[in-house]
């Protein structure tokens, strides 16, 4: 685990200002909602965080460490899913293992059997071992975003970077990804900072909330500090009507996120045997029958 800390982010493109002075940190293992409008800088912010854009000023730490580029222990979900339709689930899953593996190792599959089976865990994960040969392309929206998770778990990051996941999904899609994102950050003790503009789903799902406003932070705080004035400082003159419905936060199980319990699969839960806990041959067989062989 990692803690990250903000220190004084401002971010300008061109005489735009995107991030206006940004601070605050992230303890190890805890679950972060940054809300705010399009445009109010959520985006550039996690963009900041993971190395992907260079601040100018102030700087982003992991562990003290200044984050100047784009880190293996620093994994990113993006909104438009990122993955390549004509491969497979799997393949795309073992996608996360890029870091540790050469080019031409990855292109062939040519990737031990401990970075194979862990691609296969990460799809049970997010409930879609069954699907691991299936190709991303024919696969749901919510369904590509979970491979999506599954791939940022293979890299074995520290930090969850999550940008706007759920935006292009469905309301029953969207709350099982959410599901999903909590669940493996609280499984595997990661902090998450995840971006959405769903006030609802911000509050079913987040722990802590971080409020963007045309690029300035204007509000840093906890559920039960989370309440109508402060979504009308962070999002304006919006109707609230019945926003707060539900005050009791999700369970970490994603079956508990409000989606159709159907469209769960079991294969996620927590009793999985792994090959950590003795399932050697059971990932082993699997990988081979996803594979066609073993190397």
């Amino acid at each position: 685990m990692s803690r990250i800390t903000v220190d004084g982010v401002t971010k300008r493109f061109g005489d735009t200002v995107a991030l206006d002075n940004v601070s605050f940190d992230v303890p190890e293992g805890e679950f972060v909602i940054v809300m705010g409008v399009s445009g109010s800088g959520k985006s550039t912010l996690l963009r900041c965080m993971n190395g992907l854009e260079s601040t100018t000023a102030g700087e982003v730490r992991v562990d003290d460490a200044p984050v100047t580029s784009p880190r293996d222990d620093i994994a990113m979900i993006f909104q438009q899913h990122n993955i390549i339709g004509q491969m497979t689930a799997y393949s795309n899953a073992l996608t996360g293992s890029l870091n540790r593996n050469s080019f031409i190792a990855s292109l062939l599959q040519l990737q031990d059997s401990t970075d194979k089976h862990q691609a296969l865990e990460a799809l049970e994960t997010v409930g879609l071992l069954d699907e691991a040969q299936q190709r991303a392309g024919q696969m749901s929206g919510g369904q590509q975003q979970r491979v999506g998770i599954a791939r940022a778990l293979v890299q074995n990051p520290a930090l969850l970077l999550a940008d706007e996941p759920v935006a292009s999904l469905d309301p029953g899609s969207s709350q099982q990804v959410m599901g999903y994102l909590r669940s493996v950050a609280t499984d595997r003790g990661l902090s998450a900072i995840i971006s959405l503009h769903q006030v609802n789903l911000a509050r079913k799902f987040g722990e802590r909330f971080i409020g963007l406003r045309d690029g300035q932070k204007v509000f840093d705080g906890y559920r039960d500090e989370f309440d109508l004035d402060v979504v009308d400082e962070i999002y304006g003159e919006i109707d609230t009507d019945g926003m707060f419905a539900s005050e009791t936060p999700a369970d970490t199980d994603p079956t508990a996120s409000g989606a159709d319990a159907g469209d769960m699969v079991t294969d996620s839960e927590p009793q999985t045997e792994t090959a950590a806990d003795g399932g050697a041959d059971k990932w082993a067989a699997k990988t081979a029958s996803v594979t066609g062989t073993m190397r």
